[in-house]
């Protein structure tokens, strides 16, 4: 089989790249590196079944012959991490729809199968307890940056399905919720990893507002497993669904996991959401996915333990 991932340099798509190689794959990267890195795919571009195309999505000139190489796109191109989105909402919208409009266009042409990548972030700021597929969405206004990429990725949904229904492409929407692992940076604001680096180095671990606000943590792996499990079940076509573990935990319960797993001597302090990102600031109290949905098709489920997650990245960071 040949797959297309666009954002394949960044954290999930080069975990992707990876095994879909190891199964005898043959896989095109698409990655303009702005948020990517050659370092996590380095180690590919020496296989006979790799190539790698340094680009955007929206301005690549041979966007169209790679779509009609592929059998199915995982289209995983988007503006990552909640301090970029606050910092530059601009290049968030643009990517993310834009990017999404040209990668929908040429897979309508051929008919392709398109795999794409949307976010618990448009659940927005509903109460929910756990998070289902068919709930409704509760964005923010648009006068609060933040939510310009919970808008724009539901945007991306609905223009996925519109193709979809017009017999243009089959699609599966897949929300990811808090994926975690080796190669995955802090730099843009993602907790976990961001927690590890300062906690080997014993430095203060910053948890933004009161930390009492939960999330789930799901391993790059069992991610990639999921992503492989609906593309393999073809009965997905027009579905939206959820990947996550199910496993909750507090970001003031993180940080202690963190400083207890690490022996780290690192002081826990606790900034206000205006001084971490911009007055005004709204976050999810909680952050659970329902599952069964992905279960019932393909009865996959996360493996690895917040435990694990935790000591597999710390030594990612102490051999790089």
């Amino acid at each position: 089989m040949n797959y297309l991932i666009t954002g394949g340099a960044g954290f999930i798509g080069s975990h992707l790249a990876e095994t879909l190689i190891a199964y005898g794959h043959h896989v095109t990267v698409l990655d303009d590196l702005s948020t990517g890195d050659m370092n996590n795919i380095r180690h590919l571009l020496e296989r006979d079944r790799f190539h790698f195309t340094e680009g955007a999505v929206e301005n690549s000139g041979n966007l169209q012959s790679l779509v009609t190489w592929s059998d199915t796109v995982f289209h995983l191109a988007a503006t990552v991490g909640v301090e970029l989105v606050v910092k530059e909402p601009v290049r968030t919208i643009q990517t993310n729809v834009h990017a999404t409009e040209k990668i929908l266009e040429c897979a309508g042409q051929k008919h392709k199968r398109v795999v794409l990548a949307s976010t618990s972030e448009v659940y927005g700021r509903a109460a929910s307890e756990v998070f289902r597929e068919t709930d409704d969405l509760l964005i923010g206004p648009p006068t609060h940056s933040r939510w310009a990429y919970a808008a724009s990725k539901a945007l991306d949904e609905y223009l996925a399905l519109a193709y979809q229904k017009e017999g243009k492409i089959e699609t599966t929407i897949v929300r990811f919720f808090n994926t975690v692992g080796p190669r995955q940076t802090g730099r843009y604001g993602m907790v976990l990893p961001r927690f590890v680096s300062r906690a080997l180095q014993n430095e203060p671990l910053e948890v933004y507002g009161t930390g009492n606000q939960s999330r789930c943590f799901c391993h790059v792996a069992d991610t990639v497993e999921a992503l492989l499990a609906l593309e393999n079940a073809r009965n997905t076509d027009g579905e939206i669904v959820n990947i996550g573990s199910t496993d909750s935990v507090t970001i003031n319960q993180l940080a202690e996991r963190v400083k207890s797993l690490l022996n780290s001597h690192s002081e826990v302090r606790h900034i206000p959401y205006n001084e971490a990102y911009e007055p005004g600031f709204e976050d999810m109290p909680r952050r659970m996915p329902d599952i069964d949905k992905i279960h019932k098709i393909t009865k996959w489920q996360p493996q690895r333990s917040l435990d694990d997650i935790i000591l597999e990245v710390a030594s990612y960071f102490k051999n790089e």
